[in-house]
């Protein structure tokens, strides 16, 4: 059981943070379908400016500028670039998201160098929280549950009960008749895209410390934040956010129990074929759960796509 509350835990805090990731690159894939490939790099440059700014004048106040500095770039990057590239098509689009997010990593690399950034939690957070069977929970990790909670019910509240959010959501659906209305279309558009970075540089500043800050963190991620929309569904926070979830909790079990693929096939009552003794795939049947774990996600979304191509929340195909 406590291993269970531990696994529980750690998924909880690895689907909150991709939580922050694809939240944001839900609500700009879906309003402006733009297949953003540099958001992760968002994400890494906002562990990077949160690191150099705490060197300076500490964690906290770099929880605040370092995402404002990347929402403001990316809001730069929407109005001088992705605006002139957008009336080309898509591909354009993703050829230059893709340039970009290349650049900003070379551009890590050159003023920060390639190595790990001793990039730490505040003091004030370094300490156990609370403990499970013997394993403490840390407190950055609970800081890190209550910001992205904060951060989801904040979004909620915006796009469900403001004009701001009605507006947001209108244009999302029926662009010119919110134009025809008197409202600035694409400022709401350059405001999407600079709140869906921040909320990355959001992530990278509470991940870093965790994770490690280093040129490829967003590597790491940037994958499965694609994998986090396409089963939560286009332009649903809801979805974002079971989607992470389950991301979290599936890697983290998975990694936590050393059964072999064999024996999870017996469980649901389906035995090896005698012909798979002999054939190339024979090892597969001894691959164990930790060793699968990392492409569940990526099963789960082929699932998703086949049965349904919407996501568990969408209202549109993917």
């Amino acid at each position: 059981m406590e291993l269970i509350a531990i696994n529980i835990i750690d998924g909880l805090v690895t689907g909150l943070l991709l939580f922050m990731l694809s939240s944001g690159l839900t609500l700009i894939f879906s309003m402006m379908g733009v297949l953003n490939f540099a958001h992760a790099s968002f994400y890494m440059l906002g562990a990077y400016f949160a690191y150099q700014i705490s060197m300076y004048i500490g964690f906290w106040p770099g929880l605040v500028i370092a995402p404002l500095a990347v929402g403001i770039g990316g809001a730069l990057v929407e109005r001088y670039g992705l605006r002139r590239v957008h009336q080309y098509g898509h591909v354009p689009e993703l050829i230059f998201t893709f340039g970009l997010a290349l650049l900003i990593e070379e551009v890590v690399q050159f003023f920060w160098g390639k190595n790990q950034m001793a990039y730490e939690e505040p003091e004030i957070l370094q300490f156990a929280a609370f403990a499970i069977g013997g394993n403490s929970v840390p407190a950055y990790k609970v800081f890190m549950i209550f910001v992205s909670v904060g951060i989801f019910m904040g979004l909620l509240y915006v796009l469900t009960k403001t004009r701001v959010g009605m507006v947001i959501q209108a244009a999302l659906s029926y662009p010119r008749t919110v134009e025809a209305l008197g409202h600035n279309v694409p400022l709401v558009f350059m405001g999407v895209f600079g709140v869906g970075t921040a909320l990355a540089g959001v992530a990278g500043v509470i991940a870093g410390p965790v994770l490690g800050t280093f040129p490829g963190m967003a590597v790491l991620l940037g994958s499965i934040v694609f994998v986090t929309i396409v089963i939560g569904g286009l332009g649903s926070l809801w979805g974002a956010l079971i989607a992470s979830l389950l991301i979290g909790w599936l890697t983290t079990f998975a990694a936590s129990y050393n059964v072999e693929f064999e024996s999870i096939l017996l469980f649901f009552g389906l035995e090896k074929p005698e012909i798979m003794s002999e054939s190339a795939l024979r090892d597969i049947w001894t691959m164990t759960l930790p060793q699968i774990g990392p492409i569940l996600p990526y099963i789960l979304m082929i699932l998703i796509l086949v049965f349904r191509p919407y996501g568990l929340f969408g209202k549109r195909d993917v």
